[in-house]
């Protein structure tokens, strides 16, 4: 019984500790084989959009050198 439950209570601690990362979409113009803005029938140019994942940058304490 103490076995499940240290298991139970290691795996609660480890999905609390995870921080999820942020989405953010990036959309860049599509371009042909010339590097020409490959345009749409409204005269727009057709962009290609990606969801990507935004870390948080953590600042920390520089680390000592060691002598």
């Amino acid at each position: 019984m103490k076995k499940y439950l240290i298991a139970l209570i290691i795996g609660l601690s480890s999905t609390v500790v995870m921080a999820a990362a942020e989405e953010k979409t990036v959309c860049k113009d599509k371009m042909d084989k010339n590097g020409q803005v490959i345009k749409g029938k409204d005269g727009k140019p057709v962009q290609e959009c990606r969801k990507i994942k935004v870390h948080k940058k953590v600042e920390g304490e520089k680390v000592p050198d060691k002598k």
